[in-house]
């Protein structure tokens, strides 16, 4: 479920970590999906287990990194991606692509994994760091398998039934001409109005679902390089810079 999306997005996630192209990035809804938690990141850290995935993170400072599981009898290997985010340094950038400059390596690589339904109690894995096998560094779960090679482990919480995980958020839905850009910003954010990009579901609707916690949000499409509001929400506000948005809730 992988799409082109441009560069122009401040808070861009790079595809191939080898052979990076600045100009055009590969963004899948995985990572859109957990891109707050992608940008909440200051440096490489152990595994974090968020909803029903785990991210795997590794510093930028290695060539390349893979990561293989055990119960896949380490037959695949899932490669690492590059975390760019905004430079704080630039100023702003209203045309189709900005310079290179606007956006930096966060010193991190990432992988996001979905836990599988076969999987219930933990992951047991290994890397490839620059063409060498080894156990996550970064983690200091591991076990010593019969073979004599270590694997790290990431243990996962209990699963809730058999039911598949709910992810609360909001769905949000623009209609205009087909084959148009359509963005959406808010409270949740930052007001970037390059970060969330709708995916036209059908020809002339444009949808994005994004899971969010429960709280108060506001918000507001942009299309056409336009402020647009929600003409199917009633509930209209207006923001601390006086600007009118919708408003929306999550339980």
């Amino acid at each position: 479920m992988k799409k082109n999306f441009t560069v122009w997005l401040l808070a861009a996630i790079i595809g191939s970590i080898g052979a990076a192209d600045t100009d055009s990035l590969q963004f899948d809804e995985l990572s859109r999906h957990f891109i707050d938690h992608l940008l909440s990141l200051r440096e490489p850290a152990r595994p974090r287990v968020i909803e029903d995935a785990v991210i795997f993170t590794a510093s930028s400072a290695y060539r390349r990194v893979g990561i293989a599981f055990a119960h896949e009898g380490f037959a695949k290997v899932y490669w690492f991606r590059r975390l760019m985010t905004p430079n704080e340094n630039a100023g702003p950038w209203i045309k189709e692509r900005p310079p290179a400059d606007l956006y930096r390596d966060s010193g991190i690589l990432y992988y996001i994994y979905p836990i599988p339904e076969n999987v219930s109690s933990r992951l047991e894995y290994r890397l490839i760091i620059d063409g060498l096998w080894v156990r996550d560094p970064l983690n200091s779960d591991y076990q010593n398998a019969e073979s004599g090679i270590t694997r790290s482990v990431v243990s996962l919480p209990p699963k809730s039934g058999d039911s598949a995980p709910r992810r609360s958020g909001l769905t949000f839905t623009f209609y205009a001409e087909s084959g148009g850009t359509v963005t959406v910003a808010g409270s949740f954010n930052g007001w970037d109005p390059f970060m969330y990009e709708l995916r036209e579901t059908s020809p002339g609707r444009y949808t994005l679902a994004l899971a969010l916690p429960a709280g108060t949000y506001q918000y507001a499409f942009f299309y056409r390089g336009e402020r647009r509001l929600d003409p199917h929400n009633p509930r209209r506000v207006y923001t601390r810079e006086g600007k009118a948005a919708n408003e929306a809730r999550v339980e």
